[in-house]
C-alpha cells in the first residue's frame, strides 16, 4: 500500500495569515484564539504505522444511491404530471407552467445595457465574409465573436446564433467554424461567440496571457460555485452572452428577424437548450450532445459543469426536455449520438414526451430527433441535419449535403491583436462576484443571534426537527487501527431511510453490544474526510482525546463520525479517486443537491444533528463538539440547533463565506458553500451566536 498523501489546508489560498486573524480574532466576533499550530502539529506523523493503512470505507455506495432514488422520485411525479396533459390547453397551460419554473431556476434578467458593439476586422473569403466583433454583454464585459456573413445574397437572411462546446480555442474550434462556415456557405447570418473561459475570453491568466487553470471546464466550476454564495447562477451569465448575441444579430439589417436560429453542441447543446426556454425570439433550435434527462446523468455518475446544474430544477420537476417544452410548438431537432457519453435513451425518452406534447399543441412536425453513428461531437452528420431542419424551416436552401469547407488558423479569427480579452483590462466575473458581496454584507450588517437559526435553517433547508431517537446497527470490530484508545466499536446511526452516519466509540474496554449508559459528558468529532484515518494520523486529535478523561469520569466516551459522503461512505463514482477533483464524486452530489434545492451541507448538518440525538438517548446531555476542516460548517450550523453542545472546538475551520466570495482563488469545495446564503448570514454570525462555548483553531 502506498503512504497516504499529505492533506493540503481546506482554506481560502489567496488569504493572508493576518486577514485570517483579523476576520475570526477577538477584533473581529469577540471570541478567544487558539495559538497557531505549525505544520507537523496540524497533521502530525501520527501513530507508527498508522499511515499505511488504508481508511475504512464500508458504504461506497450509498450516497450514490440515495440520490439515485431521490431523482427517480421526482422524474416519477413528473412523468404522472405529463401523462395527465389530454388536450391543447393541458398542452398551452404546461408550457407555461414550465417558462415559470424556468425563471425561477435562473433568476430574473439583467439589465440590457448598451453593446457597445465594433467591428475589429474583417476576412473576405470566396462567397462569404467574417466580421470580427466585439460586444459587452455587461457593462465593461466584453464578448469575442466572429460573424459569417453570406455573399452575393438577396437581404435579408436568416440569423443563427452559434454556441460552443468545451473547446479551448472557443470559437476557432474546427467542428465549431465548420457549421459557422457552412451555415455562411447556405445563406445564413451566424454569429459564434466565444464562451467565459473560453478562446480570447479567459478569466483567469497568466503574464503571458495562459490559462491558469486546467482548460474551460475548471474555469467554469471556479466560478459558477464561488458565484453561488451571492445567489448568482453561473448558467444565467453563460446563457446571457447568448441572448446579448442575439440581440446584436438582430442589429444587423441583413438579418431576417422572422427566421432566427440557435445551435451548438456539448455545452453549446447546453446553452443551446437554456436560450431556446428563456428567449421567445428564437424560432427554431437544434442542441447536440447534450439533451438527455437528468436522471440517466444521475444514473451513469455524469457530472455536469456549474452551468448544466439549474438551481432547484429537480426540486420544480423539471428535466431537459422541459427547456425545449417552453420553446414548443416551435421547430426544434435533438442531435445526439449512438456513442455518446450522454445518454442516447435519455434523448429518446425526452423526444417521446415532446412529441405527445407537441401533438396536444398540433404541431407534431415541428419535433425530430437524428441519432449519429459515432462519438460525442458535433459531427458533419449531425451538422447536416441541422442544416437540414434549419432549411425546413426557413427555406433559404434545398442543399442537404455539406458543402466544401476551408477552415482558418485560430490566429485569423481573433478579435483582439493578441488572442486575449485581458488586453483592453476588462471586468471578470469574479469582479461582479465580489462587488456583489459587498454589497450584501453592507445590506446584512450584523444577524443578531435571536434572528440567526430561523435564516440558518432556511438557507440549510434542514428538515423538520424530530424527537425520535435514530434507529442504528451495530458493527463488527476492526482491531489494530491505533486509535487513541485502544478499543472501537462501530455504529451505523440512520439519519434518514437510506443514509447512515459511521460512529466510532472510542473506550479502554473492549465492547461488542450498544453504547452504555457513561455518564452526561462526552466528545463527539466530525471528521474532515475520514474519521477511521484521522483518529491513527493526526496528533493534534490523539492528544485531545488522551487527555480527556478526568477524575470524575476516567473512561469518558469519545465518538468520531463520517456524515454523508466522508471517510465510511465516500463515493468510488464517477472516476477513480474522483473525490476532491474539482469535476469528481464530492462535487457530484454537492452540484445535485443543488438541483434538489437541498444544500449538500445542509443535509450533513442533518447528520450531526441526528448523531446528537443518539447520544443524547445514552444519556449524554454535556457534548464537547470538536470539527476539522470540511467537518467545521455542518458542525457550526448543528450547534446552532442543539442544546447538547456545551464546548464546541473548530480546527481549520473557515473564516467567512465572504472571504471565498472575494477571493479571486479559493479551495473550499461546492459541497461546503451555500447558495446565496451571503443574502441572509455569513460564518461569523453563527460563531459570534456560540460565544462562551467556542474555541476556533486555524493555521
Amino acid at each position: 500500500m502506498k503512504p497516504l498523501p499529505t492533506q493540503q489546508p481546506p482554506i481560502s489560498s489567496s488569504l493572508s495569515r493576518r486577514r485570517w486573524l483579523h476576520v475570526v480574532g477577538q477584533t473581529a466576533i469577540g471570541l478567544p484564539l487558539a495559538p497557531l499550530l505549525s505544520w507537523q502539529q496540524v497533521f502530525g506523523q501520527g501513530a507508527q504505522g498508522a499511515d499505511r493503512l488504508e481508511p475504512l470505507n464500508r458504504f461506497p455506495r450509498m450516497v450514490h444511491n440515495h440520490f439515485v432514488a431521490r431523482v427517480r422520485k421526482l422524474h416519477h411525479d413528473s412523468l404522472q404530471e405529463k401523462s395527465a396533459l389530454q388536450t391543447q390547453a393541458d398542452a398551452e397551460a404546461y408550457v407555461q407552467s414550465v417558462r415559470k419554473k424556468i425563471r425561477q431556476c435562473f433568476g430574473p434578467e439583467p439589465e440590457r445595457t448598451p453593446l457597445k458593439s465594433r467591428v475589429t476586422g474583417i476576412v473576405e473569403r470566396d462567397t462569404y465574409r467574417i466580421e470580427k466583433v466585439i460586444f459587452e454583454s455587461r457593462p465593461n464585459f466584453p464578448v469575442t465573436a466572429n460573424l459569417y456573413v453570406p455573399a452575393g445574397r438577396t437581404l435579408p437572411l436568416p440569423g443563427v446564433v452559434g454556441t460552443c462546446g468545451h473547446s479551448p480555442s472557443g470559437k476557432a474550434d474546427k467542428s465549431y467554424q465548420s457549421f459557422a462556415q457552412g451555415l455562411a456557405r447556405l445563406g445564413y447570418v451566424c454569429l459564434i461567440y466565444d464562451p467565459i473561459g473560453q478562446g480570447e475570453r479567459l478569466q483567469y491568466v497568466d503574464e503571458d496571457g495562459a490559462d491558469k487553470f486546467r482548460g474551460p471546464v475548471h474555469q467554469h466550476n471556479h466560478i459558477g460555485n464561488q458565484q453561488l454564495l451571492v445567489g448568482e447562477f453561473f448558467g444565467m451569465w453563460r446563457a446571457w452572452d447568448g441572448i446579448r448575441a442575439l440581440d446584436y444579430l438582430l442589429s444587423r439589417d441583413e438579418v431576417d428577424p422572422n427566421h432566427v436560429g440557435v445551435t451548438g453542441n456539448s455545452g453549446g447543446g447546453t446553452m443551446t437548450t437554456w436560450l431556446a426556454a428563456l428567449d421567445p425570439r428564437w424560432t427554431m433550435a437544434a442542441p447536440s450532445c447534450f439533451v438527455t434527462t437528468f436522471g440517466r446523468n444521475m444514473e451513469n455518475e455524469l457530472p455536469a459543469d456549474s452551468e448544466q446544474c439549474p438551481p432547484k430544477a429537480l426540486a420544480l420537476g423539471l428535466d431537459h426536455e422541459d427547456f425545449i417544452a417552453a420553446m414548443a410548438p416551435k421547430p426544434v431537432i435533438l442531435l445526439a449520438k449512438e456513442q455518446d457519453f450522454f445518454d442516447v435513451r435519455g434523448t429518446e425518452e425526452a423526444y417521446q414526451r415532446l412529441k405527445r406534447l407537441y401533438t396536444l399543441l398540433g404541431a407534431k412536425e415541428n419535433i425530430a430527433m437524428f441519432v449519429g453513428p459515432t462519438t460525442h461531437g458535433f459531427s458533419q452528420e449531425n451538422r447536416e441535419a441541422m442544416y437540414g431542419w434549419f432549411n425546413r424551416a426557413t427555406g433559404v436552401s434545398d442543399v442537404q449535403t455539406e458543402p466544401e469547407l476551408k477552415l482558418e488558423e485560430e490566429k485569423t479569427l481573433w478579435c483582439t491583436s493578441g488572442g486575449q480579452i485581458s488586453e483592453l483590462n476588462p471586468r471578470t466575473v469574479f469582479d461582479f462576484t465580489q462587488e456583489k458581496s459587498q454589497l450584501l454584507a453592507n445590506a446584512r450588517g450584523t444577524v443578531e443571534p435571536d434572528n440567526l437559526l430561523p435564516l440558518v435553517r432556511e438557507v440549510l433547508q434542514l428538515l423538520p426537527p424530530t424527537e425520535k431517537t435514530p434507529p442504528y446497527q451495530i458493527l463488527r470490530n476492526f482491531s489494530n487501527r491505533n486509535y487513541p484508545r485502544p478499543h472501537a466499536v462501530t455504529y451505523a446511526v440512520q439519519t434518514e431511510p437510506d443514509i447512515w452516519a459511521l460512529v466510532y466509540r472510542l473506550a479502554n474496554q473492549r465492547r461488542f453490544s450498544r453504547p452504555p449508559r457513561a455518564g452526561k459528558k462526552a466528545i463527539l468529532y466530525v471528521s474532515h474526510h475520514s474519521a477511521d484515518q484521522e483518529l491513527r494520523s493526526d496528533e493534534w486529535l490523539r492528544e485531545l482525546i488522551e487527555a480527556s478523561p478526568d477524575e470524575a469520569s476516567p473512561d469518558m466516551p469519545c465518538f468520531a463520525c463520517d456524515i454523508r459522503g466522508i471517510g465510511e461512505s465516500k463515493a468510488d463514482t464517477c472516476e477513480d479517486s474522483s473525490f476532491e477533483s474539482f469535476y469528481g464524486s464530492d462535487y457530484f452530489y454537492a452540484a445535485h443537491s443543488l438541483m434538489l434545492d437541498h444544500p449538500y451541507v445542509g443535509q450533513k448538518t442533518w447528520d450531526v444533528l441526528r448523531v446528537l440525538d443518539w447520544l443524547k438517548s445514552f444519556g449524554h446531555t454535556d457534548v464537547h463538539l470538536i470539527a476539522k476542516g470540511w467537518g467545521t460548517l455542518p458542525a457550526t450550523f448543528a450547534a446552532l440547533f442543539s442544546e447538547l453542545t456545551t464546548q464546541v472546538t473548530l480546527r481549520e475551520a473557515l473564516t467567512s463565506y465572504q472571504d471565498i466570495a472575494e477571493s479571486e482563488y479559493y479551495d473550499w469545495p461546492l459541497s461546503t458553500l451555500l447558495p446565496n446564503g451571503l443574502a441572509h448570514f455569513d460564518l461569523p454570525d453563527c460563531y459570534r451566536a456560540l460565544r462562551g462555548k467556542l474555541t476556533l483553531r486555524l493555521l
